[in-house]
């Protein structure tokens, strides 16, 4: 049992820098059904007397055809190559330093509609991020403290980050209480769609520079509260709530939204392009809010049904004050083929009520204060299923010399130690309280990697 919680203990001390390379990006990178940027997982498995080396992959593709950049109507598709890597370094018995620093390359057609001319750069962006943190366990009172930060910068969006987390552990180690929390400190490009800038009302088509946008910021602030508890020998159950409160912009610059009651000209029309049909009433820039709240809670439970097999059951409920409640539902299903190899199968349901202020394309009404068409706060339900295997054999996969001495004067030698293969297809689709034409139909696939090295 305490093997259990001392694997809870090393995800509480990863929470830093996974949680700093999400949330940030304005890069549409979704596949869990709750807005999160898919990302594969790293075991946390690992001694924590030695250095260990994560090489981390993914290849992401969406397709749909309620692109936000053009209303809620448009294309949605989208390609990401996310590679990362994660190094954990131990200074000493007691603390431990980690670095997490990778980017994503995204090719997106949604995007290149701001411009309404093909092969743009708006098409084309890569995101690099980094992030560090450093966390120190007073073994005696059964206690760990970290602290990190991190950045994220992509051409219209640079962000930066700080965090610290505590988790206390109760002497027999069946119980465990993580705090965390997280400030965001992002400034946004504000890239508009082209017909709506300035410059393209008096006549100049052509992009502006990128110091001739303007800019806005956000703030970010995340709390999360996680309560473990080893309820007997085969059943463990975690409680998570989270706190976000965020203020400043929370539209994106470049989303468009059209009206059925605006009588103003829709100056786009004369370009001549071979998008989605052109509606001859103009859009506005889509407007949110300056402040949002969201309050999560969730629930997991991992039952040991036998050697062999495992079952992980997780519930989340999610909450804001923009009018969006969601349910989400996940199975995964551990099955040790043999000692050294792991299949988990897995599944999720998502389900969520429109935000206040979405309407499909051409369905709000400019007396509106707030509006968007952004499918992300539709009313929709999601499904996720795919299959994940792990290779981990006890002497590892393979090995080899690396430049350099170890303590004891001999040359140092690097280990594969283990090697995850994720494979997930999602599903969206939108609400029968919309028009066919108007529900969500958002498709995605990805492929994730893991490489585990040791030193």
């Amino acid at each position: 049992m305490k093997n259990i919680l001392s694997s809870l203990l090393a995800l509480s001390a990863l929470a830093i820098p996974a949680l700093a390379q999400t949330g940030t990006t304005q890069n549409p990178n979704r596949l869990d059904g709750y807005g999160a940027p898919a990302s594969p997982a790293v075991p946390v498995s690992r001694p924590a007397g030695e250095t260990t080396i994560d090489i981390l992959g993914g290849y992401y593709q969406q397709t749909g055809s309620h692109g936000a950049v053009e209303g809620g109507r448009g294309t949605q598709q989208l390609t990401d190559v996310s590679p990362t890597i994660i190094v954990n370094v131990p200074l000493d018995t007691v603390s431990r330093l980690s670095v997490n620093v990778g980017s994503d390359f995204y090719a997106s057609a949604s995007t290149d509609r701001i411009d309404f001319a093909l092969s743009t750069p708006s098409a084309n962006d890569a995101r690099i991020h980094g992030d560090f943190g450093y966390s120190r366990e007073q073994k005696a009172q059964g206690t760990i403290w970290g602290a990190g930060a991190g950045v994220s910068k992509e051409y219209d969006y640079l962000s930066f980050n700080a965090a610290a987390s505590f988790a206390k552990t109760s002497p027999d180690g069946n119980r465990q209480l993580s705090l965390a929390g997280q400030v965001f400190l992002d400034r946004v490009t504000l890239i508009t769609p082209i017909e709506l800038r300035e410059s393209y009302a008096a006549g100049a088509a052509a992009r502006p520079n990128k110091s001739e946008y303007g800019t806005d910021t956000r703030q970010t602030y995340n709390f999360t509260a996680t309560y473990s508890q080893v309820l007997g020998k085969r059943l463990q159950a975690a409680f998570s709530t989270e706190l976000v409160s965020q203020n400043g912009l929370l539209s994106t610059p470049f989303h468009r939204v059209y009206f059925r009651d605006n009588t103003d000209p829709n100056l786009a029309s004369t370009l001549g392009d071979a998008f989605s049909p052109r509606v001859p009433t103009a859009a506005r820039l889509e407007v949110l809010p300056r402040s949002r709240f969201k309050y999560p809670v969730s629930l997991r439970l991992n039952y040991y049904a036998s050697d062999l097999v495992q079952v992980r059951g997780f519930y989340r409920f999610y909450n804001d004050n923009f009018g969006v409640a969601a349910h989400t539902l996940e199975l995964e299903l551990p099955v040790k083929v043999t000692p050294f190899f792991v299949l988990y199968p897995f599944y999720r349901y998502h389900t969520q009520t429109a935000a206040d202020y979405f309407a499909p394309f051409a369905r709000h009404s400019v007396r509106a204060p707030y509006y968007t068409s952004d499918y992300d706060l539709a009313a929709l339900t999601a499904h996720k299923a795919g299959l994940g295997l792990r290779y981990a054999p006890v002497y590892g996969i393979g090995r080899f010399h690396v430049p350099g001495k170890n303590a004891q004067g001999l040359p140092r030698v690097m280990r594969l130690k283990s090697l995850d293969l994720r494979y997930a297809h999602y599903q969206q689709r939108g609400s029968p309280i919309y028009d066919v034409a108007d529900r969500a139909d958002l498709v995605a696939d990805i492929v994730t990697f893991d490489l585990g090295f040791a030193l």
